[in-house]
């Protein structure tokens, strides 16, 4: 899978962030995506992760992803 389509389906579902997709390996099936959205304010890391995670479900599911690691922050200060 490219990063681009990983990108695509991040932006989609958080339109107000930034996102970056780092291909791991080289192989197109290891990634790890940071992403910042306030969508993320006040949410738990783990829940910030399970939004991340129903974004990529379809290539999550389907084993298009093989690992993937997440960073998440919120957009606004504290």
């Amino acid at each position: 899978m490219a990063t681009d389509e990983i990108r695509t389906l991040l932006e989609q579902a958080f339109p107000d962030g930034s996102v970056e997709v780092l291909d791991r390996t080289g192989g197109g099936d290891h990634f790890h995506v940071t992403v910042a959205s306030a969508a993320f304010e006040g949410v738990s890391l783990v829940e910030q992760h399970r939004m991340v995670n129903r974004a990529l479900a379809a290539p999550l599911g389907d084993g298009t992803i093989h690992e993937l690691r997440i960073t998440t922050k919120g957009t606004g200060t504290t």
